[in-house]
């Protein structure tokens, strides 16, 4: 099955996808203007998602980590309550 967590992320993955795109953009006999100005769009978007995909993998991390070491440590059974 594929990770999309870590494809989102990987650089190369990313810039095979703008390759293809660019090629295929000049292959329909668009502008090499063109297929450079969506070539950069679709590496912007790419460090975008990566960031948002990486943010969220690390929040889930550090809450998970939160969630662990309260449960390890409960409160005190005599404290009042």
């Amino acid at each position: 099955m594929i990770d999309w967590k870590r494809k989102l992320t990987s650089r190369k993955f990313w810039a095979a996808v703008a390759d293809f795109v660019g090629m295929l953009l000049i292959a329909l006999h668009l502008s090499e203007d063109t297929a450079t100005q969506i070539t950069a769009l679709i590496m912007a978007g790419a460090g975008v998602i990566a960031y948002i995909v990486g943010e969220g993998l690390a929040d889930a991390a550090n809450a998970d980590q939160i969630t662990f070491e309260v449960a390890e440590h409960p409160p005190d059974a005599d404290d009042g309550k």
